[in-house]
This record gives C-alpha cells, structure tokens and sequence, in this order.
C-alpha cells in the first residue's frame, strides 16, 4: 500500500478499535455499579421484558404474603378471645361443682355466685369488643371474608371465610347464670357443659383457617425465593465477569493508545521524501 497524507486508514482502525473498548469498558463499570447485567434495553431486550414481568409478580406474590400474615393474625386474635372465654367458662363450672356441695353455706354460695356473676359479664365484654382494626370477630356480626393471597386476579387466588362466630352469653347460653343454690349450681354445669362445646366448635373452626393460611404463607415464601432466584438469574451483574471485562478492556485500550500514536505517527514519513 502506498504512502499517503490525506487518509491515514491505519489511524481510524486504531480509533474504532479504541472506541469498541472504552464502550466495553464503560458497560462493564455500569454493571458493577448498577448491580445490573442489563444497562440498557438494547443488551438483552428480551431478558429485560421477562424480567421485568418477574419483578411485577414478585412486589404481587410479596404483598399476598402480607396478607396472608395479616390474615392469620386477624384469625389469632379471634381464637385468642375464645382462648380466654374458654377459661371464663372453666372457671365458672368450678364454681358449680363447689357451690353444689353441702359443705358450704348459702352464705358463701352468694360469695361463689358473686364471682360467676361477675365471670358472666367480662365474657360478654370479650364477646363484644374482640376486634382486628375495626372489624368485630366474636359478637356475631361477622360476614364472609375475602383475603387476596394471589399476585394475579381470578378466584383461585382468593381465600373466603365465613366469619360467623358469636360468643356472647346469649348465644353460648350461659347469661344469667347463678350458682347461689344448689340447684341453681347444678344446672350451671350444663349450661357451662354446652357453651363450652360451641366455643371448641368455633375455635376448631379459626384452627382450620389458620392452617389453611399458614400453608398459604409458606408456599407464597417459596414462590417467592424461586422467582428471586429466576429474575436474578436473568438480571443480576455477574461480578467475576464484569471484573474481567473491565481489565481486558483496560489492557487493550492502552494498547489501541499505542498503536493509534504509531499510527498518527506514520504521514510524516512522508516528508523524508520530499
């Protein structure tokens, strides 16, 4: 090839070279930075659009798994109010059993009966104030629940309860309950005897929800690891790699330096010849 002046095509070889690497470089740095593989659309642009649909259903199925928490926790604090009522009722037919005795007077009946009267109405107060934020879960009032442990629309990821537990006196049908005769104390152990078996029939029934929930959680806490794991795979900068773009590109930068210098060095031979 002759010697010529106006195009040294030696020097833009150099050049496009020494481009190629400070954008590889460039990108390499970003990653690092970023923490992302995909710097821009352009690097994997069907990548990015499957990893951007993992990384909406993960902010989903994260939300579903709060729900689901906040459910169990709604349901716990049902069962915890039963939990008390239960003991309230146990009380109470201890009070029977004693005040159904000869050994004691009529006198102290009325002392046992003042405690069952006062028994009675702190299990009606539980009954009616038990509550999760503003929703009642033991008076009765309670409709059919919906809890959304799905990232996706559709009934499948829908979690209906009937929330139908009542625990007030009236209904377990111990209100008005004395134990001030003998009598009286006798027929207070049946009627302890039947609400008893209604609240374990209700806690029974916030026991299989809460189960239901917690396999729930558990499988919306695997879904979650394994979508992780999946967008990472797809997104996730790997640092080994990047590292060794990085010193590649460095070392054959400073040699397209070189060679563009030599290169931008070589027209003035020309004008030894003139």
């Amino acid at each position: 090839m002759g010697l010529r002046i106006n195009t040294n095509v030696a020097s833009l070889d150099a050049q496009k070279n020494l481009g190629v690497q400070q954008a590889r470089n460039e990108h390499a740095l970003a990653a690092l930075s970023s923490g992302s593989r995909i710097v821009r659309a352009a690097d994997d642009a069907a990548g990015l659009s499957i990893s951007e649909h993992i990384k909406g259903q993960l902010r989903g199925e994260k939300m579903a798994r709060n729900n689901a928490y906040n459910a169990i926790s709604l349901v716990q604090v049902g069962e915890g109010g039963l939990s008390e009522l239960s003991n309230i009722l146990i009380r109470l037919r201890e009070l029977g059993v004693q005040a159904a005795s000869d050994n004691i007077s009529d006198k102290e009946r009325g002392f046992l009966d003042t405690e069952a009267q006062q028994l009675v109405q702190e299990g009606d107060r539980i009954a009616n104030t038990t509550r999760f934020g503003t929703k009642k879960l033991l008076d009765g009032s309670g409709e059919q629940m919906e809890f959304q442990v799905g990232a996706f629309a559709g009934d499948e990821n829908v979690i209906r309860y009937n929330l139908n537990a009542d625990a007030r006196a009236s209904t377990l049908g111990y209100d008005g309950l004395t134990v001030s005769s003998k009598g009286d104390a006798r027929e207070a152990l049946q009627k302890v005897d039947d609400a008893l078996d209604k609240i374990g029939k209700m806690r029974a029934d916030f026991g299989a929800v809460q189960s239901r929930l917690q396999t729930t959680t558990s499988n919306l806490d695997t879904a979650y690891e394994n979508l992780s794991a999946a967008n990472s795979r797809i997104r996730d900068a790997d640092v080994a790699h990047e590292s060794a773009e990085i010193a590649s590109s460095s070392v054959l930068q400073q040699a397209a330096v070189g060679v563009l210098a030599q290169a931008n060095q070589m027209p003035s031979q020309a004008l030894k010849l003139l």
